[in-house]
């Protein structure tokens, strides 16, 4: 720029070549500068979708996500929460768009596990592969801890036992699974129980009682979260709800909690890895009605507004028919003589 203004300054008295020259400026580059048209604001000419939500519309769907109901759940959980109860405001993208507008959109190194064998399990209904794990919740003074105990039922995500107690105990843990089988009915030879490799899921008096009960156990490879991934997403449910509290003031307070955690869990948390149902309505096979009165509000809405859909009805996703811990891969040999016949 100050190059510029010097061409400028001595434009009048000196032949713009010699001038270029003098400065080592391109002439062309001159021209180019002095000649730029301004570019045209391409938004402000932009035409409004006829599709858009109007400025009320979308106040109401912002007031929605940011009701006390809604504003620590997700859009897609809010959003099927809504299909439920009847009511249908936008997509979910939508929703995601809306919060991004207003600013509110906020988003292991392993080691080896030796030569233990990757288990790869297999659920195609209720009750027929559970998970169990032990976390520690802190008590009112440093070092103090509670242990939740909790069994989860893979295919459905239900929580089908839970027990709090100050220590870790193989007896306490014979206990609830022996009381979860008989509460669950659970027929000899039909349940695999799998687990991580602590104490009190390596212990005899376990072992004993699923041989006695007629129970296959299995259990993860050392340092492997992942071969346990169903325990440890429920106890980050858990532990990421905005009530979790930092600390609890005695085992009192620590079982009204899990208790009241438990109940919202299964009957009201509609979880992404079935479908956006509720762990009670996949174990107790109670989800159809749901999926079919979702559908029956997105033609409803469709009927009212065709115009916003544009791609046709949204998919509407039906739960899993079968859920794996640590899925078999092909190995690349079968692979490949699959695709030669």
């Amino acid at each position: 720029m100050k190059t510029r203004g010097l061409m400028t300054e001595y434009r009048c008295k000196l032949p713009l070549l010699r001038i270029c020259q003098a400065l080592g400026y391109p002439r062309a580059a001159y021209h180019r500068e002095i000649n730029v048209v301004p570019k045209k604001d391409k938004t402000s000419a932009r035409k409004a979708s006829p599709r858009k939500l109007s400025d009320t519309e979308e106040k109401a769907v912002l007031d929605v996500l940011n009701s006390i109901r809604f504003c620590d759940m997700a859009p897609a959980e809010i959003y099927t929460t809504l299909l439920d109860e009847g009511r249908y405001y936008c997509s979910i993208r939508t929703m995601y768009r809306i919060l991004s507008r207003h600013g509110q959109c906020v988003q292991r190194r392993q080691k080896d596990a030796g030569n233990y064998a990757k288990p790869e399990l297999l659920a195609t209904k209720p009750n027929e592969l559970w998970s169990w794990d032990i976390t520690k919740l802190k008590g009112p003074v440093k070092w103090q801890y509670f242990l939740l105990y909790t069994i989860i039922d893979v295919f459905s995500r239900y929580i089908v036992g839970w027990l709090i107690a100050d220590r870790e105990s193989e007896e306490l843990a014979r206990e609830l699974i022996s009381e979860t089988i008989l509460r669950q009915e659970i027929v000899p030879g039909t349940l695999t129980l799998h687990a991580d490799r602590g104490s009190s899921m390596k212990s005899n008096t376990v072992a004993q009682l699923l041989t006695d009960l007629g129970v296959r156990k299995t259990h993860s490879r050392p340092h492997v979260s992942n071969d346990n991934p169903y325990s440890e997403t429920t106890f980050k449910t858990l532990k990421y709800r905005p009530d979790f509290p930092e600390k609890f003031g005695s085992i009192h307070d620590a079982r009204a909690h899990c208790k009241r955690f438990t109940k919202w869990y299964n009957s009201k948390h509609r979880h992404m890895g079935i479908a956006m149902l509720t762990p009670e309505a996949m174990h107790y096979k109670n989800w159809k009605p749901v999926i079919e009165n979702r559908l029956n509000v997105l033609k409803m809405a469709a009927e009212s507004h065709p115009e916003r859909f544009v791609k046709g009805m949204p998919i509407i996703p039906n739960p899993p028919n079968a859920v794996w811990i640590n899925k078999p891969v092909p190995e690349k040999s079968e692979e490949m003589a699959t695709s030669l016949i």
